[in-house]
């Protein structure tokens, strides 16, 4: 019963989508199997603590193993969410969160579904194209800024650290770029020459966010390898003597 009521809160405050239509129906289905646009969830204390990805957000099982950065995702939530009921534990799985180049190629492929899945649908203005392909550029920024900073800073912030990582002859094409995202999240529009540009830009960022990881680990890696010390030969004369 708990759950229920929970579930009716979510339709009540338009957490989550109630619609007769089929179309709607499937879009409804898709998000919540796959957790887009899930601005919080609910799970058990069990499933936090084994970080037990697809019970925590209630998402299919296949795909979160195959597609979702679980570690990423659940990076982010310790450094920017708030616990709305129920105990604090978000440092109990800390520990249990280790990130690798794997899941950035998970965010690569996951983002790219969602954004040429956006551009298929932009034929109907019903089903609200422009907000997947949003959502695809944004968890793309959020994913690849925290692999390479470990934090969640605004997306403002994480566009200004982007736009840095590009060569000075490209930066005013990526601050074109990310200025139009930025404008289309405050007033959503169909724009189809955005939709397009969206999945180079997914891609470009991911690879900008790797390329700046291994530079820093090669960096770290020289300052803290030993310097090489000359052996100190001592004042001798010769022929040696005993």
């Amino acid at each position: 019963m708990r759950f229920a009521y929970y579930i009716y809160l979510e339709i009540k405050h338009k957490f989550r989508e109630f619609n007769k239509k089929l179309t709607k129906k499937i879009l409804g289905v898709i998000q919540q199997t796959t957790g887009i646009f899930v601005s919080h969830f609910l799970t058990k204390i069990k499933y936090w603590e084994t970080a037990h990805f697809h019970k925590i957000f209630r998402v299919n099982r296949v795909f979160s193993a195959v597609f979702a950065p679980r570690n990423i995702v659940l990076g982010n939530i310790l450094t920017n969410s708030t616990t709305l009921y129920g105990n604090d534990l978000k440092e109990k799985i800390r520990p249990k969160i280790r990130i690798s180049f794997i899941e950035m190629f998970k965010s690569i492929i996951m983002n790219l579904m969602i954004s040429f899945f956006s551009i298929v649908i932009s034929l109907s203005k019903k089903l609200d194209p422009t907000k997947y392909q949003l959502t695809a550029v944004k968890w793309a920024l959020r994913a690849s800024n925290f692999y390479c900073f470990r934090d969640s800073e605004t997306l403002e912030k994480i566009t200004e650290r982007f736009i840095s990582f590009e060569k000075p002859r490209s930066q005013k094409k990526a601050h074109k770029f990310f200025t139009g995202f930025l404008n289309l999240r405050n007033t959503p529009r169909k724009d189809m020459n955005f939709m397009i540009r969206c999945p180079f830009r997914i891609i470009k960022i991911h690879l900008k966010a790797i390329i700046f990881k291994k530079v820093v680990k090669r960096k770290n890696d020289k300052r803290i390898l030993p310097k090489f010390i000359e052996p100190v030969i001592p004042d001798h004369s010769f022929p040696l003597r005993f």
